[in-house]
C-alpha cells in the first residue's frame, strides 16, 4: 500500500512500473517518497509563515495544506515530464527550466523554516531595531513640540526676570530710605525728615508696583505652565499612540529583513539542504541510466505515435481516394450528359423531319 502510494507520488505509470524489476520499482519509490516529504516540509513551512502573518492557527493550517498540495503537484509534474534521451546534453537542456523551478520552490520552502530556526536571533535584531525606532520616533515628535515648549519656557523666564529686576529696584529703594533714616547716606541726618519721607514714598510706590507685577506675572506664568503641561501631555499621547505600531514591527517582511542581517552561511546552508532535497528527484533521473521502465514507456509512447501516424496516413489515403473517385464519377456523368444532349438533338431533328414530311403528304392528298 505504501509502496503503491509512493509510486503514484513519483508520477510514474503504475501499470508499466509494476511490470518492471524490483530495483526499478524501488528507484521510483525513493523518488516518490522524496516528493511526498518535500510536500510535508512545504506544509510546515507555509503554515508557520502564514501563522506569522495572520496569527490564526486554523487559517494557517488550511492555506498551508493548499500550498503543500500545490508544491506536491509541481514536483510530481516536474519529475514525470523528464524523459530519458539518447544524448545526455539534450536531456540536460530540457531539464534546465525544471531545475530553475525547483530552485524557486526550494527558496520558498526554506525561508519560513529559516525564520523559525533563527527565531531567537531574529527577535534580538528586531528588539534592537524597535529600540532604535522608538528613540527616533521620540526625537521626531520632540522636533514638533520642543520649539513651542522652549518658547513658552523663555516667556516664563522673561516674566521671572522682570519680577527680579523690580525686586532689586525695590530693595535698593528700601536700603536708600533706611540709610537716610539712620543718617548713613543722603543728608546723613539721623531721623525721619522730609528727604526720608520722599525716599520712603518712592520705595512704597515701587513695592506696590512689585506686588502688582508679581500678581500679574504669576497669572501669566500659570497660564504658560498650563500650556507647557498640555504640550507635554500631547507629546506623551503621540508617543503612546505611535508606540504600538513600533511594537508590532515583527511581521513577515520585517523578519525576513532581520534574517538578512544575520550571518550569511548558516542560512545559506539551510537553503542548500532544501535545494538538494527539491532537486534530488531531478538529479536522480538525470544521472540514472535508462532503465526498464524508461524503455517500456518509450516503447508504449512510440507504439501510440505509430498508431496515430498510421491513422493519419489512412485518413489521408481515404481522402485522396475519395477525391479521385468523385472526379472520375463526375467526369463520366458529364460525358453521359453530352451523349444525351446529342441524342436529344438528333431525335428532335428527326421528329421535325417526320412532321414536315407528313404535312407535305397531307397537302398533296387534299389537292
Amino acid at each position: 500500500m505504501l509502496k503503491h502510494f509512493f509510486l503514484v507520488c513519483s508520477g510514474a505509470d503504475t501499470t508499466i512500473i509494476k511490470s518492471c524489476s524490483e530495483s526499478e520499482q524501488n528507484k521510483y519509490v525513493g523518488i516518490g517518497a522524496t516528493i511526498f516529504f518535500t510536500a510535508i516540509m512545504a506544509f510546515i513551512s507555509s503554515s508557520f509563515a502564514l501563522y506569522t502573518v495572520f496569527e490564526e492557527l486554523f487559517s494557517a493550517i488550511f492555506f498551508g495544506l493548499i500550498w503543500s498540495l500545490l508544491i506536491f503537484n509541481l514536483d510530481r509534474f516536474i519529475v514525470s515530464t523528464i524523459k530519458k534521451q539518447d544524448r545526455f546534453k539534450d536531456e540536460f537542456l530540457k531539464t534546465i527550466p525544471r531545475i530553475i523551478l525547483a530552485v524557486i520552490i526550494a527558496t520558498v520552502i526554506s525561508k519560513p523554516l529559516e525564520l523559525k530556526i533563527f527565531e531567537k536571533e531574529i527577535n534580538q535584531v528586531l528588539l534592537e531595531e524597535k529600540n532604535t525606532l522608538t528613540l527616533a520616533n521620540k526625537n521626531q515628535l520632540q522636533l514638533q513640540y520642543s520649539p513651542m515648549i522652549k518658547k513658552l519656557q523663555q516667556n516664563i523666564s522673561d516674566l521671572k526676570i522682570e519680577i527680579s529686576e523690580q525686586e532689586a529696584k525695590t530693595n535698593t529703594l528700601y536700603n536708600i530710605y533706611i540709610s537716610e533714616a539712620e543718617g548713613k547716606a543722603g543728608t546723613q541726618i539721623l531721623g525721619k525728615g522730609p528727604v526720608y519721607k520722599e525716599k520712603r514714598e518712592k520705595h512704597d510706590a515701587a513695592l506696590t508696583t512689585l506686588i502688582e507685577l508679581k500678581e500679574k506675572n504669576a497669572k501669566k506664568i500659570s497660564d504658560l505652565e498650563t500650556q507647557i503641561s498640555t504640550l507635554d501631555t500631547n507629546y506623551a499621547n503621540a508617543v503612546k499612540k505611535s508606540q504600538p505600531i513600533i511594537d508590532n514591527f515583527d511581521g513577515l517582511m520585517a523578519r525576513i529583513t532581520a534574517l538578512g542581517k544575520l550571518p550569511f552561511l548558516p542560512s545559506f546552508f539551510i537553503f542548500l539542504l532544501f535545494l538538494a532535497i527539491e532537486t534530488s528527484p531531478i538529479i536522480a533521473k538525470l544521472l540514472a541510466p535508462k532503465g526498464t521502465y524508461d524503455i517500456k514507456l518509450e516503447d508504449q509512447e512510440n507504439a501510440i505515435n505509430t498508431w496515430v501516424t498510421q491513422k493519419i496516413k489512412q485518413r489521408e489515403q481515404l481522402l485522396n481516394t475519395d477525391i479521385s473517385l468523385n472526379e472520375k464519377i463526375y467526369s463520366e456523368i458529364k460525358e453521359e450528359e453530352n451523349v444525351y444532349a446529342y441524342k436529344k438533338k438528333k431525335t428532335v431533328e428527326l421528329l421535325k423531319l417526320q412532321a414536315d414530311t407528313f404535312h407535305s403528304v397531307q397537302t398533296k392528298n387534299l389537292q
